[in-house]
């Protein structure tokens, strides 16, 4: 299985922290925010990894990342994303990368000590998303439940019909490029992830798992500091 870490945007609401770089790079205790979903692939044995950025401060990723050799990865790529068009639209620029084989993709701001290589290994085809349960899921899409099966992920909810937020974690088939030629743009002008999901829960090919250890995004003041927090204690 390869990797993909997803690290574009602007990193908006952490003005004026990435006027400096981009927001992936920012340190998370004594490592840029970067290497954490790094980690979580090499953990899971995934060391063919493609990155994907954008924005002003893309080229900051090569005097950090070099060629991954020093991070323990195989074969390290790098994609470009012209503008903000969406996790979705992102994933898009790595289907050359993934020749048709099962993409791990993780967000460059999802800072976990789960290991993952479990499903990592059983996976076969379909989609694996993975949860946790958080205090604010409002903030993230949110599965709904029927007899302990997702039906629905919702983008965002007022009202969550539950506790758990759909981390920045999934596994894909090949399948999810041809989902995402079939997105079209929010209300937001992006191509969703969440719409990505739904196709696959439509075919009835969606399987979750709940992380076991810390999970939390690393995007806003609030999470950045409450990530720094975690591993600077656990260090």
């Amino acid at each position: 299985m390869k990797g993909a870490i997803l690290a574009g945007g602007l990193g908006t609401r952490l003005y004026p922290l990435t006027y400096a770089t981009n927001k992936h790079l920012l340190p998370v205790y004594d490592k840029p925010m970067v290497y954490y979903p790094i980690q979580t692939l090499i953990k899971a044995g995934i060391k063919d990894i493609i990155v994907v950025t954008g924005g002003p401060h893309a080229g900051h990723f090569l005097r950090v990342l070099k060629n991954g050799k020093h991070l323990g990865i195989n074969h390290l790529e790098y994609a470009y994303q012209e503008r903000e068009g969406g996790i979705a639209e992102a994933l898009s620029l790595c289907e050359d990368f993934a020749d048709k084989k099962p993409l791990c993709v993780i967000l460059g701001d999802n800072c976990t000590d789960a290991d993952i290589s479990e499903p990592v290994r059983k996976f076969q085809k379909g989609a694996i998303i993975f949860l946790k349960e958080v205090p604010d899921p409002q903030r993230f899409g949110v599965p709904v439940f029927k007899n302990n099966k997702i039906v629905k992920i919702e983008e965002k909810p007022q009202n969550p019909k539950s506790n758990f937020a759909v981390t920045g974690l999934y596994i894909y088939d090949h399948q999810v490029f041809d989902f995402i030629r079939q997105c079209r743009p929010s209300q937001r002008g992006e191509l969703e992830i969440t719409e990505v999901n739904n196709f696959y829960i439509q075919k009835n090919q969606l399987n979750w798992y709940v992380l076991d250890g810390f999970w939390s995004d690393a995007g806003t003041f609030e999470s950045l500091y409450r990530t720094n927090k975690y591993w600077a204690e656990k260090k």
